[in-house]
């Protein structure tokens, strides 16, 4: 396998991927962690009852803190937009740029 890319530039993407799902695993664990009795609400009532419907985690949970949504245009209201951050990471920031060439 010729990969399009140097070992260097591969460094950098694993290396921002690593950044990226060690933040996601933190939020996630703090959620968790914070959210500790509304986790344990829905998993008692899942032991009750396999499948739980939106009145279920809305009764477990209590409405939702925004605006639900309910078409597609509201789904993806918002993305690829102009203020979406699409800003390059640190690292690949002069990706394109002429490097010397490994051997």
């Amino acid at each position: 396998f010729d990969k399009p890319f140097s070992e260097a530039t591969a460094q950098l993407v694993d290396e921002e991927a690593k950044k990226m799902i060690d933040t996601a695993m933190d939020r996630t664990l703090n959620l968790l962690t914070e959210k500790k009795e509304l986790v344990e609400k829905v998993a008692l009532r899942l032991l009750e009852k396999e499948v739980l419907n939106r009145d279920d985690m809305i009764e477990l949970l209590g409405p939702r803190p925004f605006a639900e949504k309910s078409t597609y245009e509201e789904f993806v209201e918002g993305t690829g937009s102009v203020e979406e951050d699409t800003e390059l990471p640190a690292g690949l920031k002069d990706w394109n740029k002429d490097q010397p060439k490994e051997k």
